[in-house]
C-alpha cells in the first residue's frame, strides 16, 4: 500500500518531534509557533540563577510605567518583544526564613483574593528546589483588555523576600503553563560560605 505525501510528512513531523528536547536547561524548547532558547542569567550580585529565554529584554520604562504602577514595580522585569510575556523579580525588605514560606504564601494568595476578588486562583504549593523551599500559586487575572495568567514564587534570598512573577496572556497560558513552572524549578540560590569569595 503506496503512503500518501500526508502520510509521510505526518511520519517525518512526529520524528522530529520525538527528538526535539522539551526542557529549557537542555535546549530550544517549542512553545506555540515558535521556538525559544532560554540561559541562565544571574541576579542581586550573582546570588540568584533563574532560566530566561535569550531574546527577553528588559521591559523599556515607559511600558513598565503603564503595565506597573510606580509603587509595585518589581526591580527586574524581563520581556518579549511586544511585552506581552514577562518575567518579574522583586527582592522585599522583609524577613524571610525557610519555614516561613508555606505562611508567606498563602498569605500573599489571601491579600490578592481580597484586592480582586475576581482573581481565578489554581494550584498552589510548596517545593524543595535546589535546597530552597519556593512557594508558588497560580491565577486567572483581569486585564485592562484582555485576562492574564500568572504564576507567582516565593523564596528566602539572603533573609529577605524573593517575589518571581511569570505572566502571560491567559490565552497563550497552555503553551507556556509547563515552561513557566520549568522556570521556578530550575531556580537556584548560590550559597556563598561566610569569608569565601564567590565562585
Amino acid at each position: 500500500m503506496a503512503f500518501s505525501d500526508e502520510k509521510i510528512i505526518a511520519m517525518l513531523n512526529k520524528m522530529e518531534e520525538s527528538q526535539k528536547t522539551n526542557t529549557i536547561e537542555e535546549g530550544p524548547v517549542r512553545i506555540g509557533q515558535r521556538f525559544y532558547e532560554f540561559e541562565q542569567q544571574a541576579f542581586y550580585d550573582d546570588k540568584l540563577l533563574v532560566f530566561i529565554p535569550k531574546d527577553f529584554t528588559d521591559m523599556p520604562e515607559a511600558l513598565s510605567a503603564i503595565k506597573y504602577p510606580h509603587s509595585q514595580r518589581p526591580e527586574t522585569i524581563k520581556t518579549n518583544e511586544d511585552g506581552s510575556i514577562n518575567i518579574t523579580l522583586n527582592r522585599i525588605d522583609q524577613d524571610l526564613e525557610e519555614g516561613w514560606v508555606e505562611e508567606l504564601t498563602q498569605g500573599m494568595k489571601t491579600i490578592l483574593k481580597k484586592v480582586n476578588p475576581s482573581n481565578v486562583f489554581f494550584t498552589d504549593g510548596v517545593e524543595e528546589i535546589h535546597g530552597k523551599q519556593v512557594g508558588y500559586f497560580e491565577f486567572k487575572s483581569p486585564a485592562l483588555d484582555a485576562f492574564l495568567y500568572n504564576l507567582m514564587f516565593f523564596l528566602e534570598l539572603g533573609g529577605k523576600t524573593l517575589m518571581g512573577t511569570f505572566s502571560c496572556k491567559y490565552d497563550e497560558y497552555e503553551a507556556w503553563r509547563d515552561v513557566a513552572f520549568q522556570i521556578v524549578r530550575a531556580v537556584r540560590v548560590v550559597q556563598v560560605e561566610e569569608g569565601a569569595e564567590p565562585a
